[in-house]
């Protein structure tokens, strides 16, 4: 029994003590939940805070994405006049759905010149050009629209008894807008600024059938449109505006004289203007996209052959529908060294193919371009006038005072690439290749080949002295 009662001690003492140890363990638990509350606490916290911010941030860069600024938009404010005319036997429900549906009509007008219908409310519409994507040929986009809108309401009014019904009354003005944008599957867009005013102003000076637009349009599209002075608009803080009265294309550029229709002519003198904007995206992605071992076939080179092929081109009295197709031609030629440096000349073609459809260039035109792109590889053999002009305008340098330096160029690309070992090896490949060449055109042999003999002179001094020039 003792014995028991000791063991029954012992048993009782470890009890106590495991019991003490787990008051112990459940105290240091009870301290690690709170410290792990207190992080959680902490954590959420910065979460919350994180979310925020980032809400904060998107909210602002949803705000500056959906409003975009332009510099130069060309809006077109239009509406119907005639229904003070509609006399009390004609059917007012009838004319009214008639309206609606000439108004599709001359939205379908807007977007075959790619402007934006923004507005068709009743007898009134809101048209712009330059929107999304920037062009410097909005504003003779947008009075070429114009000229077309009145013609089409001039022949139906012809269908009516009453030929004071279905007047269009066309204001346009041409500066900068904001477009606030909304929408997810079709973007909207809010047009605001004072060049909206202005074009509705305009227009409400205008005469019924007649387009009016503001003196900025007018110095933009005069070349191409006959238009005469009509008026003064005062506009606060500016002065008077001046307003012209476009009576129609001119009838050099119009299919049969009549004013309406663009020719041929007209089509090709819109497309140098619209070069500018085709340049433009071509040399962002030459410098974005070009290797950087490239130190001759680059920017400038691109550059530099189409000016020459413009200045050959003025020099042996091309057309200027000669003149657009090799001042493209020279804009794309060197493009294909974005794929590959070796037969560069076809990867330039693919990608003339794939951009000029956008800018209104036909296939016949994108397949001459090709021709011309394809004559440039080396060595050269123009089989006409055009691929002439083109081989001289891409190795002009050759007969320049700055040949050696832009040579030097040339060299450091083809020995980065490792299609060259030496600068002499280089200067006795440049000696044969010059006195071989020869420029085809008069203009450029007037211009560059006496030079170019000096050239070989001085690369014949730099073999004999081993320098790099």
């Amino acid at each position: 029994m003792e014995e028991q009662s000791k063991n029954s001690l012992r048993h009782i003492a470890e009890l106590i003590s495991q019991n003490k140890n787990l008051e112990e363990e459940n105290i240091k638990l009870q301290q690690q939940l709170e410290e792990i509350s207190n992080e959680r606490d902490k954590y959420k916290t910065l979460v919350n805070r994180y979310k925020l911010e980032k809400r904060e941030e998107s909210v602002k860069t949803k705000k500056e994405v959906n409003v975009l600024r332009f510099r130069m938009a060309t809006v077109l404010y239009a509406d119907a006049e005639g229904f003070a005319s509609i006399s009390e036997d004609m059917d007012s429900g009838q004319l009214v759905d008639n309206l609606d549906e000439i108004f599709i009509e001359l939205g379908k007008i807007l977007e075959k010149h790619e402007l934006k219908n923004l507005k068709s409310i009743g007898d009134s519409m809101l048209g712009v050009g330059g929107i999304p994507h920037k062009n410097i040929t909005n504003p003779i986009q947008v009075v070429l629209a114009a000229v077309e809108m009145q013609y089409y309401l001039n022949m139906i009014q012809k269908t009516h008894q009453d030929d004071r019904i279905w007047k269009l009354r066309v204001g346009v003005h041409t500066g900068p807008v904001i477009a606030q944008l909304s929408g997810r599957k079709k973007i909207n867009y809010d047009l605001k600024g004072e060049s909206v005013n202005l074009a509705t102003r305009i227009r409400s000076y205008c005469e019924k059938g007649n387009i009016l637009i503001s003196e900025s349009t007018y110095e933009l599209v005069k070349d191409l449109f006959q238009c005469e002075y009509y008026t003064r608009m005062p506009v606060k803080y500016k002065g008077d505006m001046l307003l012209y009265h476009v009576k129609g294309i001119r009838p050099q550029y119009s299919l049969q004289k009549k004013c309406i229709i663009p020719n041929r002519t007209f089509i090709i003198r819109f497309g140098l203007i619209q070069f500018t904007d085709l340049q433009e995206l071509m040399l962002n992605k030459l410098e974005k996209e070009l290797p950087e071992y490239l130190h001759y076939h680059n920017i400038k080179h691109t550059i530099d052959v189409v000016t020459q092929v413009e200045l050959i081109g003025l020099g042996e009295d091309l057309n200027d529908s000669d003149l657009l197709l090799l001042k493209t031609a020279a804009l794309f030629h060197d493009s294909g060294h974005i794929l590959g440096y070796d037969d560069h000349e076809r990867f330039s073609t693919l990608i003339a193919r794939e951009i000029l459809p956008d800018y209104y260039y036909t296939q016949p035109q994108i397949d001459q371009i090709c021709e011309l792109i394809m004559s440039t590889q080396m060595p050269p053999k123009p089989v006409n006038k055009l691929e002439e002009i083109m081989c001289d305008a891409d190795l002009d340098y050759l007969g320049r005072s700055d040949m050696i330096p832009v040579s030097t160029l040339l060299y450091r690309e083809l020995r980065e690439i490792s299609k060259i070992k030496s600068w002499n090896e280089w200067n006795r490949l440049q000696i044969k290749f010059i006195s071989n060449h020869q420029y085809f055109t008069k203009t450029a042999m007037s211009l560059r080949e006496v030079n170019k003999q000096k050239q070989i002179e001085r690369i014949k001094k730099l073999l004999e002295s081993g320098s790099e020039g």
